[in-house]
This record gives structure tokens, sequence and C-alpha cells, in this order.
């Protein structure tokens, strides 16, 4: 009789639990298309993405967010996009939400990731996380007046008023 109570809380229990694991991979579907939207409407696929401004954001999403080796160069060196499949591939979830909330060099708009609650940051993590690893690491930054190996953009303030360029 004991065995029958025991086999018979045993089965309940697994019952009660599947509707909560469910549920959790519902959640988690959720939080990976919540991150989906956010790359996709944040603006990190402009830089992230090689050639999605180019084509108008027409690219698969199977390419999406595997770096850029054009670099942005201006008076704080030149920066590369990262590949963020990558990078973020060998970062916590922790590190991570530390990483986003720290500073960054242009034209990356550390802002707009500031501005961003934890739980968009998670979000975002977890979709990058979801997707497949793709790609080369992005070049590594070069200092000012270093020499540069790759095309660039140049952002680097010409003709600036004799006033605006004092300052």
């Amino acid at each position: 009789m004991r065995t029958a109570y025991s086999l018979l809380g045993l089965g309940l229990a697994t019952l009660l639990a599947v509707p909560a694991s469910a549920g959790d991979t519902s959640a988690k579907k959720a939080m990976v298309e919540r991150g989906r939207y956010l790359i996709a409407t944040s603006g990190c696929n402009d830089c992230h993405t090689p050639g999605y401004m180019q084509k108008d954001g027409k690219v698969p999403e199977s390419e999406w967010l595997t770096g850029e080796s054009m670099g942005w160069q201006g008076p704080w060196g030149t920066t590369y996009a990262a590949n963020l499949r990558l990078a973020l591939s060998q970062m916590t979830e922790q590190q991570w939400l530390a990483r986003a909330r720290g500073a960054y060099r242009p034209p990356m708009p550390g802002p707009s990731l500031h501005a961003m609650t934890d739980a968009d940051l998670r979000a975002i993590y977890r979709y990058v996380k979801s997707l497949p690893l793709k790609g080369n690491p992005a070049p590594a930054y070069v200092p000012p007046g270093g020499q540069v190996a790759t095309p660039y953009f140049d952002f680097t303030p010409k003709n600036l008023p004799k006033q605006a360029a004092a300052k």
C-alpha cells in the first residue's frame, strides 16, 4: 500500500511538473524572441552585420551579428564592430551585463545600451547565444596614428571653423 501511494505521489509530482517546464520553455522562447526584436529594432545589425545597411536590411538572419572588418576611424583610433556571436559565446550572462554597462569607443552607441533594462540586455544575450557560432573575430582596435590594414570610414572632423576646432 505504501508503495502504491509513493508511486501515486511520484506520478502526481511528475504531472504537475510538466506544465511548469512547458511554461519555462515558452518563457525562454519568448525571451529569445524579445532579444531578436531588440536586435532588429535597435540598430545592432547596422554595424555588426556585414552589408546590412547597404542592402536595406535584407540580409538573412543566418548572417546577423557576425562582425565587420570595415573600420570606423576618428580621433579615438580605429574600431570595428565585433562578431557578437563569438564575443558573447565567451561571456556569462553576468559578464555581458557588466560589459553592456561599461564604456565604449565610437561609433558604438553606449548610451543606448545603458538605457536598456537588465531584462532587455538578458534577452539580447539569450538571442545571440541561440545563434550558431559563425564567422571570424573582428580586427583588433587600432590606436590613433596606428597602421590600419583594412578599409575604414573616416570620421575625422575636417574644415571646422576655428572657433569649433578650439573647443
